[in-house]
């Protein structure tokens, strides 16, 4: 009775902030301005213009979410694994910069990426040609992936930091080398980790706009500018919410594609 009593502040929270938005969202995609019911905020969707603009979203969502994967899953394996003096300063290192405002970290990049930016200041002191990265689908590549790394990293060092590493041990001692030890036995244990980490990058990249909009500059159109534009500037929360319902869905799906691919491996 105490522990239900200690979860009605979560069960509010939870219908004010998630369950009403959804249903808000859900009235808004299937009525026009006058109320009444329709599906053409859907059906409008699915033109050349727009599937476009979500197939390049998923696009750099993808590569954004892989990339992060390559380089996190050494880095939370040698976290977990090396003994570190200062193993909590570096993590630390990875947890600084997320207490900084976002908009603050994405607008840095400006510095270092732009013409005259770092980067290019840099390459001209060895005496190599500038290049432009800025406003390019590099540019909001590096910005997704420099959000979104801490949060593939954190989920693969949890669960790597978890395994019993006398297993590991045991299979040594019983003659397995150790590319057969990491394909076998850690990187099967560390899945729960990968799939939480790459559910947490994907996700959010996929929707993504403030990124797109200060890297890719202002023509730089992914689906989460797409929604911005028509609840901000167009002031077409139909049609916004009709958007955000399908990208709803579509990232329910991969989520639901990530558990099973997971659970099968975990079984096998």
């Amino acid at each position: 009775m105490k522990s239900t009593k200690l979860a009605i502040p979560y069960i509010i929270w939870i219908f004010i902030f998630t369950i009403v938005p959804v249903f808000l969202l859900i009235n808004y995609a299937f009525s026009t301005n006058t109320g009444s019911f329709t599906i053409d905020n859907f059906s409008r969707f699915f033109s050349p213009l727009y599937i476009g603009i979500l197939m390049r979203s998923f696009y750099m969502a993808f590569w954004s979410t892989i990339i992060c994967f390559i380089i996190a899953y050494p880095v939370a394996y040698i976290l977990s694994t090396k003994e570190f003096k200062n193993r909590n300063v570096l993590i630390l290192l990875f947890i600084v910069p997320m207490w900084m405002n976002f908009l603050v970290r994405t607008y840095a990049w400006l510095f270092i990426l732009g013409n005259n930016g770092v980067l290019n200041i840099f390459l001209g002191f060895l005496g190599f040609p500038q290049i432009r990265l800025l406003f390019t689908d590099a540019a909001v590549l590096i910005g997704l992936v420099y959000t979104f790394l801490p949060f593939m990293i954190f989920p693969i060092y949890s669960s790597l930091s978890k395994i019993d590493y006398k297993i590991v041990e045991g299979a040594q001692d019983l003659g397995a080398n150790s590319f057969y030890v990491m394909l076998k036995i850690i990187f099967p244990l560390s899945l729960p980790g990968i799939a939480s980490g790459l559910t947490m990058v994907f996700m959010p990249a996929v929707a993504t706009f403030l990124v797109s909009n200060i890297l890719g500059g202002g023509g730089y159109m992914l689906i989460g500018n797409l929604i911005e534009q028509q609840f901000m500037i167009v002031g077409n929360r139909h049609f916004g919410s009709a958007i955000s319902l399908i990208l709803l869905a579509l990232i329910l799906v991969f989520n639901m594609l990530i558990s099973t691919l997971i659970r099968e491996e975990e079984t096998n």
